[in-house]
């Protein structure tokens, strides 16, 4: 090969690594911050149904509590709002499922969606798959994907219990999501 088509094969080699770069600087990453509430309600009120239902009982009894199991499994579609209170504006659910994964705590293998039906957000979604260890005060959740505006996302949540009660098992978890995903025009 001459030298000079050496030169114009090192040309076009620079000129595409230099279009690859542009491109990939053109689908800058973006992180996204979103704090909301999920209301997890197990035992149903007279202001709110039940959220988290039972649809699996484990065998062995937690020796925190005997009303649990291990291998209890509890499918959920649990409200998520801007604000604690369930008068609060909702901007969508959880929806997934929970197994306790631990026999001798409190700890859940959690496997959920979080389905964004108003604000800025409206129309994607977030998916989580993680361990829960519900009783430690600070919980990092890893995300591992997302629909729409967090199509391909990645990041995590830290879940803090907001309020709990221990008669009726319901409890408000405040989340905050980190989520790192493409900016782009269109979902």
């Amino acid at each position: 090969m001459s030298s000079k088509h050496t030169m114009q094969l090192l040309q076009i080699l620079v000129s595409s690594a230099l279009l690859l770069v542009g491109a990939a600087a053109a689908r800058k990453t973006t992180t996204t911050h979103i704090k909301f509430y999920l209301h997890d309600i197990v035992t149903a009120v007279p202001s709110s149904p039940a959220t988290a239902v039972r649809v699996a009982r484990g065998v062995t009894p937690l020796p925190v509590d005997p009303a649990f199991r291990f291998g209890d499994m509890f499918v959920i579609d649990d409200l998520l709002t801007e604000g604690p209170n369930t008068a609060s504006p909702a901007i969508g659910t959880a929806q997934g499922f929970y197994i306790f994964a631990s026999r001798t705590d409190f700890t859940l293998m959690l496997s959920l969606n979080m389905v964004f039906t108003a604000g800025p957000h409206n129309g994607s979604t977030i998916a989580v798959l993680a361990r829960d260890a519900i009783l430690d005060p600070v919980r990092e959740l890893p995300v591992v994907g997302g629909t729409g505006a967090f199509r391909g996302a990645t990041g995590y949540g830290l879940l803090r219990t907001y309020s709990g009660n221990l008669t009726t098992f319901n409890a408000v978890v405040q989340v905050d999501m980190y989520v790192r995903a493409r900016a782009s025009a269109t979902h």
